[in-house]
């Protein structure tokens, strides 16, 4: 369920306006946005084809790195060699587009395609693949991004209020992975 001010939380965790009004699924320890859900369809119409949307500004952050580092290269080679893991992803997919598809209105003149975060089957995007899993949906992709980011804790908020306006908090740091969650680093 969506606070009162949670479309200027999530705009200030991503650094751009909305596109479209989004809800809130999941909220770290401090009670701010971690995911959020997106329509099918932006405010202008145009077809939208990720379903759940990362916003937590540390997760997002430590998945650039996995990203930077070739981890969707080596998630995408996991998956070649191992045809049950596949199988899985395939069906993280299907069920993806499935759900999205639910919430497009019957008369859309446009309609997104693909799946987790519009890939036509393949990892295309470690960020959309964790957020389809902290978002509560079986992913095993996902599932083993979070293992490897820990779960998002900070000792500061990322967005608060700063002379009576919400803004990103300056004083907002990246905290040890171990020290927040003693998740192993990779």
């Amino acid at each position: 369920m969506n606070e009162p001010r949670d479309d200027e939380v999530l705009a200030l965790q991503i650094g751009r306006p909305l596109r479209a009004r989004s809800r809130v699924l999941r909220r770290c320890s401090l009670h701010l946005p971690i995911v959020a859900e997106v329509p099918p369809l932006l405010d202008d119409g145009e077809p939208f084809p990720t379903r759940y949307w990362l916003t937590c500004p540390l997760a997002h952050r430590r998945i650039a790195r996995l990203e930077g580092r070739g981890c969707v290269r080596d998630a995408q080679a996991k998956l070649d060699s191992d045809p049950a893991l596949a199988a899985a992803v395939r069906e993280t997919h299907a069920r993806y587009a499935e759900e999205r598809d639910a919430a497009l209105p019957a008369e859309a003149r446009y309609r997104p395609s693909g799946g987790v975060g519009g890939s036509s089957g393949s990892v295309k995007c470690l960020h959309a693949h964790y957020a389809d899993f902290a978002a509560g949906n079986d992913n095993p992709v996902g599932r083993d991004v979070a293992a490897q980011i820990g779960e998002p804790r900070c000792a500061s908020p990322c967005v608060r209020f700063i002379d009576g306006e919400l803004r990103r908090n300056p004083d907002w740091h990246e905290p040890s992975q171990r020290s927040s969650d003693d998740a192993p680093q990779h």
